[in-house]
């Protein structure tokens, strides 16, 4: 995360995109997060103001409970009616395939993406199907702020709020910056200055969770081993205990950073059996150990210090190929 939004140029293609329509679909990935979500909605905003139609899309589910209230905005799947000749921007991700049962819906219109991480596979780009991707973006919702401000709009208090949310989602509120990053904060002193309030988008993300949310950290925690000389914190929920505390019990951010926090400690893997052949794996990490390496080898995507993938099989399975892959960086 070493680049800040005065390095970021949006591709006139992409100008020419949105200047030449009139309809729009903004999609984003399946089991959206706050970054992907901010984006969305603070584009469709922006689009509405220069006299756009644009409605915003997710297959969903919307499973963290900071998302609650913004979930009542979205659409499943557009409407045949507002499919025609309407144009797609997919945001936070590279390709259909991560909108989940979006993809259907979005065939064979054009397309743009937007997105921030190390994708390997985008739509054709050309000027019908333009691509701004800067992997090198702590965030989608930086390249957000870059894309209305280059269509010679101001940001509203409302999307500065929604920017600065994925903002400090993305990066942790901060904390996975470094002394590189000093642009960051310039944007997010901009989005400050439009209204948008830093004490409000840490309460969303921390406040107001569950009784069981913390019952189950004492559990997963309890549970945790160290391995390669505690380099790796690995630990796992139940599927008893996924389908008793469900989605709502999840606080996958603040159960990485009491594990990160543990001295020595490199990386972390929190394992949760889902269904009975079903697994997702949240990987996190620090300074130089890249996660997304091995999230991407079984799968997987996302950044350099925080990861994430599905898997196929039960947790004894699923933890023996976690540790062989991170046998790989730590011996």
């Amino acid at each position: 995360m070493d680049a800040g939004t005065g390095k970021i140029e949006v591709p006139e293609e992409l100008i020419t995109f949105i200047k030449t329509g009139s309809m729009f679909i903004i999609a984003g990935h399946k089991e959206p997060d706050g970054d992907c979500v901010g984006s969305q909605l603070a584009l469709r905003s922006a689009l509405r103001r220069l006299g756009k139609e644009a409605i915003v899309c997710s297959a969903g589910p919307f499973k963290r409970v900071e998302l609650n209230d913004y979930s009542k905005h979205f659409k499943e799947t557009p409407d045949e009616e507002e499919k025609l000749g309407a144009k797609v921007i997919i945001i936070d991700c590279s390709n259909k395939e991560r909108t989940g049962s979006l993809q259907n819906a979005l065939e064979e219109l054009p397309c743009a993406v937007i997105d921030h991480h190390a994708a390997v596979c985008h739509p054709q780009s050309t000027p019908e199907a333009p691509v701004f991707v800067k992997s090198d973006s702590p965030s989608c919702t930086l390249l957000i702020e870059k894309l209305i401000t280059s269509l010679n709009l101001e940001l509203t208090s409302e999307e500065a709020e929604l920017l600065l949310f994925g903002l400090c989602t993305d990066t942790g509120f901060f904390r996975h910056l470094t002394e590189k990053n000093a642009d960051v904060f310039e944007a997010a002193a901009r989005m400050i200055r439009k209204g948008a309030n830093p004490k409000a988008a840490y309460k969303i993300m921390n406040g107001g969770k569950s009784y069981n949310s913390r019952i189950l950290i004492g559990k997963i925690l309890a549970r945790m081993e160290s391995r390669f000389n505690g380099k790796l914190m690995i630990s796992h929920e139940t599927l008893e205990e996924f389908n008793f505390y469900g989605f709502e019990g999840r606080d996958s951010d603040s159960l990485n950073k009491m594990m990160l926090s543990i001295s020595s400690v490199e990386a972390t893997a929190i394992i949760r059996q889902e269904s009975i052949d079903n697994c997702t794996i949240s990987l996190r990490s620090i300074d130089d150990i890249d996660v997304s390496k091995i999230a991407s080898s079984l799968g997987g995507g996302g950044h350099k210090n925080a990861s994430g993938l599905t898997m196929k099989g039960d947790i004894p399975f699923v933890k023996k190929i976690l540790l062989k892959a991170f046998s790989e960086i730590f011996i």
